[in-house]
């Protein structure tokens, strides 16, 4: 069912209710904070707000997670909500749905790669010889990819840090306390890729090569939305973003 229908009203699952994950607004790439919005994560976040204003969307509860630039993506679009004169629940933010912890896996495991792994070896060289920030998105991504990637299916051991496996338990008890029963309700939840990827994979019963794939292709400031019941959990939209028209904005770092 296309996304508009459903912000419209017009879905025939009319009982049960809906759950809005939201991955937050474009964060500071190779900024010294990285855990802040950009401007144009801010503008993101604004657009997404004045999107369902319009469509007169109604929530009766947001959540977010800890990060900085998860409870700025809320904020920010609750603003849009308090301009158009509509309510918006205070957001509740909830540590079940913290990203996982990439950068420190990265920061951890890449020298002793730089010195075993000849493809993160070239990645990386490429991506520090790289000239322009377009260039610099692209090859850092790949080389994210390749390094998170090991550390998810086993390969890379990262010690004292959440493992992939936690963190999948973690985002979903947090998924489970919020979707335990309850008719006709809307929830919105402002978080990271890692647990949208994490709803799709309770929705679809996907691997975790699988999810962590559909992680990569989570746009910033984009919605999925999953319908739910008592003892029902479905897809209904991924990786929506009709608020973000201007192809400039549709970015993924």
């Amino acid at each position: 069912m296309p996304a508009h229908d459903i912000l419209c009203g017009q879905s025939f699952h009319d009982s049960m209710s809906r759950l809005f994950l939201v991955r937050h607004g474009q964060a500071s790439f190779l900024e010294p904070d990285y855990d802040k919005l950009s401007a144009k994560g801010e503008a993101q976040s604004r657009l997404l707000g004045e999107y369902w204003a319009r469509h007169k969307m109604v929530f009766d509860a947001v959540y977010s997670g800890p990060r900085v630039r998860q409870i700025a993506t809320a904020r920010i679009a609750g603003e849009a909500f308090a301009a158009a004169g509509l309510p918006w629940p205070e957001p509740v933010v909830m540590p079940e749905f913290d990203e996982f912890r990439a950068e420190a896996v990265m920061e951890q495991s890449l020298p002793r790669l730089l010195e075993s792994d000849a493809e993160v070896r070239k990645l990386h060289e490429a991506f520090k010889g790289s000239t322009t920030r377009e260039e610099q998105f692209k090859l850092f991504q790949k080389l994210f990819e390749v390094v998170i990637g090991q550390w998810v299916s086993g390969k890379l051991l990262a010690p004292n840090i959440e493992p992939w496996s936690e963190f999948c338990r973690r985002v979903s008890a947090g998924l489970a306390q919020l979707t335990n029963g309850g008719r006709d309700r809307t929830v919105a939840i402002f978080s990271s890729g890692g647990p949208v990827a994490l709803g799709m994979q309770r929705a679809l019963d996907l691997s975790p090569e699988v999810t962590l794939r559909t992680a990569w292709m989570v746009r910033n400031g984009s919605y999925s939305e999953f319908l739910f019941s008592a003892n029902r959990f479905t897809l209904s939209s991924y990786n929506s973003c009709p608020h973000l028209t201007e192809p400039g904005f549709l970015t993924y770092r």
